[in-house]
């Protein structure tokens, strides 16, 4: 039998090997329930032997609670942007410029790097350790997203071998892959929620939320090029020397780059790169050139606080194409959020043949001028979803429409609402035929409650047939209705009624996410369902006790309060209710338990808790846990290597507690 540190280390293995599956690979080998398996036993082990806990631990990269909002991070050195170029004469002129200032740089070599379109990054290490990992921001000051960053599998918490300054930042580049911004985009479009436009802005927005459980759902990847040495020194001569050590501390490192004698050599590269970009997993928008021998870097110097002279970025014209707009159409999502797209006369666009874009909302086919019948460009550009760039207005003949919002529903004539702030008007009737289809199918779906066999044609059918005008209808279907219709067998019929059934005991926080309320994503609906445990209890909460569950802000509060006070919401949940439906949480919050009404912060390495089971505890016995430290905080948790946090509860003279004190409150 093996010891305890066979076992965690080999567990360590399993779940990293699993991780890269999924996430990398995106082929994953173990089972969701095989994988919980292995990360529960793991943090038993740990919580049982804290010294086995190792701080690149895979139990260390997630579990981290909400943010209530972002930190400001100062750069320990101001990140640069790049000047562009944009034809191969533009990279005569910057090497001519910079032959100027110093000779020697027609002999310092170069270096060509892939240019990730992605969302720029820092990371603080200190003593091989990751510490902060931060937002460019305004290239002086970020914001906080370390949590966040610890999603991404492949980043190192620690560093590997010896060979590294005591404090450095190093620069990189987070992306998605083309998949997962299709697959993010698919379950955006399932739940009514507005699509993301390219790979570049979901990226960014997924590094930006508050609970790092959302982020580590968007399978976010990671590429580094540059490091700032704060402390100590590197003994490194060139540019490719960086890329190679880099690389040997762990960090993922793009594997398209190359080394150059000269910058004509560099000009056959970028030819040959601009015909490998669109074919990359990975959205990138042009090639980076720097001058390779890095004593040169300080004697080129920087223009200003804004770019240095010894990199520059050769970037290349997406590819475009042109047709006629023939229709702006809408589509009405489950939350009657109303979205224009673009029909187009069929057009090749970077290998794929393109029929129709999204135009996202009324203010930007505004803005763009675009009218029914004009000739447009079109491109991809690295997106997955093709967009509409503008009109080609000297193609013009005067019988092009200007585009009018209408002021009724497409799909049931009742008159749309903008709320003030928003871009997109929505369908307020919850009958609407397009706002039910889409709310059924968003119902069945995988993270909801789960009913395979209903997707679009199926709920569709069973619409046009009449056999249900809800949700709650569902639970009604019998394998001999089903039996009758077009395309269904009498085991197919069977199969499905037997998937219904089953969602019914699907917990609260699932059916809640089902019922596609308004702002409830999943993660919402697993707070609101674990804070007050039953659906009665949350029905009978007004807006005010809503909105103080930590995560939750008054737009939330508000749908959600205004859903149960609904005549509509009434009938569905009591019928839902008659079908045997569970309408309860497994995992709630004890109702006057020993730590009600007390808020607790959390700070560095517990003996024996995670961070998520120290949270768990403490909103298990009614407490509440925040990520900041103020006056209101009636105690702070403090375990090894606590931080900042430590320092201002000192500062406010709040109480700092250690993880026995915890434990001996709950207990009461």
């Amino acid at each position: 039998m093996s010891s305890p540190a066979e076992r965690a280390a080999r567990l360590r293995q399993l779940i990293d090997r699993a991780n890269y599956c999924y996430y990398i690979l995106d082929a994953p080998e173990v089972s969701d329930a095989e994988y919980d398996r292995w990360m529960r036993e793991l943090q038993e082990i740990e919580a049982a032997h804290p010294r086995l806990r190792t701080p690149d631990s895979p139990t260390q990269r997630t579990g981290a609670e909400p943010a209530s909002a972002l930190t400001k991070h100062n750069h320990l050195r101001r990140m640069l942007s790049l000047a562009n170029a944009f034809v191969p004469e533009e990279l005569v002129e910057w090497e001519d410029r910079n032959a100027r200032l110093v000779p020697d740089v027609r002999e310092g070599g170069y270096t060509t790097e892939v240019k990730i379109d992605g969302a720029a990054v820092s990371l603080t290490y200190r003593e091989g350790h990751l510490v902060v990992g931060a937002t460019r921001g305004n290239g002086a000051i970020g914001e906080v997203i370390t949590e966040n960053l610890k999603t991404i599998p492949e980043l190192p918490l620690v560093l590997k071998g010896t060979r590294h300054p005591p404090l450095m930042e190093v620069r990189g580049e987070v992306y998605l892959s083309r998949q997962a911004f299709a697959r993010l985009n698919r379950e955006r479009e399932r739940e009514g929620e507005p699509l993301f436009a390219n790979p570049r802005n979901a990226a960014a927005g997924s590094l930006r939320q508050l609970d790092p459980r959302i982020t580590r759902k968007r399978r976010l990847r990671v590429f580094v090029f540059h490091v700032e040495v704060i402390e100590g020194e590197l003994q490194l001569k060139h540019q490719w020397d960086v890329l190679e050590q880099l690389e040997a501390w762990g960090f993922p490192v793009e594997s398209h780059r190359a080394r150059h004698r000269d910058l004509a050599a560099v000009q056959r590269r970028i030819t040959e790169d601009e015909a490998l970009l669109p074919n990359l997993p990975f959205g990138a928008d042009g090639v980076v050139v720097k001058v390779d021998r890095l004593a040169l870097h300080e004697e080129l110097g920087v223009i200003g606080e804004r770019e240095p002279r010894w990199a520059i970025a050769r970037k290349f014209t997406p590819e475009v194409a042109e047709t006629r707009l023939l229709e702006i159409q809408l589509n009405v999502g489950r939350t009657g959020a109303i979205n224009p797209f673009a029909v187009l006369e069929p057009v090749e666009v970077g290998g794929v043949t393109v029929s129709s874009a999204t135009l996202h909302n009324e203010d930007l086919i505004e803005a763009r001028d675009i009218r029914i019948g004009d000739w447009v460009e079109i491109t991809r550009a690295g997106e997955v979803i093709p967009q509409v760039l503008g009109p080609l207005r000297e193609r013009r003949t005067g019988h092009e429409k200007k585009f009018k919002m209408p002021a009724n529903c497409p799909r049931c004539d009742t008159p749309l609402e903008r709320p003030e702030g928003e871009a997109i008007r929505f369908c307020p009737n919850q009958d609407c035929p397009g706002r039910i289809l889409e709310g059924v199918v968003h119902f069945a779906s995988r993270d909801a409650m789960d009913i395979r066999g209903l997707g679009y044609e199926r709920v569709r059918q069973l619409l046009d047939e009449k056999l249900i005008e809800d949700v709650a209808d569902l639970y009604h279907l019998t394998s001999d209705r089903l039996a009758g219709l077009e395309r269904f067998a009498e085991q197919s019929a069977s199969q499905l009624v037997t998937a219904i059934a089953a969602s019914r005991a699907r917990p609260l926080s699932v059916l809640l996410f089902g019922l596609g309320i308004r702002h409830v994503g999943k993660t919402v609906a697993q707070v609101l369902a674990r804070r007050f445990g039953t659906m009665d209890a949350l029905g009978s909460a007004s807006a005010e006790e809503i909105e103080a569950v930590p995560g939750v802000g008054p737009s939330i509060a508000e749908a959600v309060a205004a859903f149960f006070a609904s005549r509509r919401g009434r009938r569905l949940l009591a019928r839902l209710q008659q079908a045997g439906l569970n309408m309860s949480e497994p995992r709630a919050v004890k109702a006057g338990g020993p730590l009600a009404g007390k808020t607790y912060v959390l700070t560095g390495t517990l003996p024996t808790l995670s961070r998520e089971e120290a949270t768990e505890l403490i909103e298990s016995a009614g407490g509440r846990v925040t990520s900041s430290v103020s006056k209101k905080t009636n105690a702070v948790v403090a375990g090894v290597e606590a931080g900042t946090k430590l320092d201002k509860a000192k500062a406010l003279g709040v109480e700092i507690i250690e993880e026995a004190d915890l434990l001996r409150r709950v207990r009461g």
